[in-house]
């Protein structure tokens, strides 16, 4: 287009097009230099496939696979029978009953040849302080309670749903499962089922079992301090609930010494209790590493003890300097955050007891008889410290052991079965022994 300066017209040049020119190798290698130097700039991992992508083709190649290798059985278990819970001490329990059905489940259309199909009943102690560590037989032991054999002699299966009844009354002598701090004792239900093929297939199902003690009357227990006069008498349940607060009933006597014209007397300044849980277990030694405790039958004593619930009283008890004595109730419970374990006290080794420590603060103090309002204190102070046994265990709920739970009733059934006759009529028809002679053998 023409432009215009300063008022005067000017034709606009012509614009003629650039020959491209040949690149010359000197260029083709200075570019390439170029890129060379470049080089240093760019990330190591440009442009080159990462590692997750490659799992990420394998776990799609796995699951193609285990799509294609479908297993021609499962397993599964239905418990019919309540929780496992015994009655009463391990010396006295009459157990519980265990029932249920195993199935096994044929998934492929054809029938299945099974080799053989088992249950087991199992009881795994574990111990976190081994002989020797890093040592699996060391650190658990397993032993065989109860086995079924179902299934075996290649037996065929078609396909659906298989049920396999069982049952067991497990013994009452056996120790709880217990989870604590040094050793642990599980029970589990393990199950495993074989084809002629070489297919396998397990199932495991934990079973827990849990003791209850009926309760019965309170237990009195009676400490004495000497040099002193005090005369401690403390009343608590027979059992204690991992869950819940119990009474504590405490009156102790002697506090008060009387002579001709003062007496002497000790004041109740503070009081704590603390439940203690104390922990025992003797780690055995496998085959192997028996040479470090000594020989067969021997294992490293372990011990310790924590605080399951605590508390200081300052005040809510009576005082009665006349009658020489004081007495109070408080409550006291178990901190179920901390999970407590109930008592146990297995052969093999572990035993879990609790006990519950009381400890008094007492002063004494100087009185005229004829003001005794007029106390003065002396100085003197003793701690008086005392523990007493307590027992654990879980709630019984009804307190009804398996054999003696009564059957069903029905309304229009009655609680007996039918009455029959007894009596015998006399027959009067003709002789039975008539047509004997027409039978003949052929």
């Amino acid at each position: 287009m023409p432009g215009r300066i300063l008022g005067f017209d000017f034709p606009s040049p012509l614009l003629r097009p650039v020959p491209e020119k040949k690149r010359s190798a000197s260029s083709v290698r200075s570019d390439s230099s170029r890129n060379d130097s470049m080089d240093h700039l760019r990330r190591p991992h440009f442009g080159k496939s990462h590692s997750h992508d490659k799992k990420d083709k394998d776990a799609k190649r796995e699951s193609s696979l285990g799509r294609q290798a479908t297993k021609n059985i499962k397993l599964d278990m239905v418990v019919e029978s309540p929780p496992v819970l015994f009655l009463d001490s391990p010396q006295h329990s009459s157990g519980s009953l265990f029932s249920g059905r195993m199935q096994l489940i044929v998934t492929a259309s054809s029938p299945a040849a099974i080799k053989s199909f088992t249950l087991a009943f199992k009881a795994t102690t574990t111990t976190k302080r081994p002989v020797v560590d890093h040592c699996k037989d060391c650190s658990s032991k397993s032993q065989d309670i109860k086995e079924w054999n179902f299934l075996g002699d290649n037996a065929e299966l078609s396909h659906g749903t298989h049920d396999f009844p069982f049952s067991y009354l497990i013994p009452g002598h056996l120790p709880t499962t217990t989870h604590g701090y040094i050793a642990s004792i599980d029970y589990k239900l393990v199950a495993r089922a074989e084809t002629v093929n070489g297919e396998v297939a397990e199932y495991t199902r934990p079973v827990v079992i849990n003791r209850a003690i009926r309760p019965g009357n309170d237990k009195n227990s009676v400490r004495i301090f000497p040099p002193t006069n005090l005369t401690l008498n403390v009343t608590l349940p027979s059992v204690i609930h991992p869950i819940g607060d119990f009474p504590v009933y405490a009156r102790m006597s002697g506090i008060t010494t009387k002579k001709e014209d003062t007496q002497i007397r000790w004041r109740l300044r503070k009081l704590t209790w603390r439940i203690e849980e104390q922990e025992k277990f003797v780690s055995p030694a496998c085959h192997k590493h028996m040479g470090k405790v000594g020989g067969e039958g021997r294992g490293i004593q372990h011990e310790h003890t924590r605080d399951i619930g605590s508390d200081d009283l300052k005040s809510g008890w009576k005082t009665d300097f006349s009658d020489g004595q004081l007495e109070g109730e408080f409550t006291a419970s178990i901190d179920s955050g901390l999970k407590p374990q109930c008592d146990v006290d297995s052969p093999s080794g572990l035993k879990i007891s609790h006990v519950m420590v009381l400890e008094l603060v007492i002063a004494e103090e100087w009185a005229p008889n004829k003001k005794p309002n007029q106390a003065t204190p002396t100085g003197a102070a003793r701690v008086l410290r005392t523990q007493f046994n307590i027992n654990v265990t879980e709630r019984s709920g009804m307190g009804i052991a398996w054999e003696d739970e009564q059957p069903p009733l029905y309304e229009d059934i009655p609680a007996s079965p039918p009455g029959y006759r007894i009596e015998i009529d006399n027959y009067d028809g003709s002789e039975l022994n008539e047509d004997v002679d027409q039978l003949h053998l052929s």
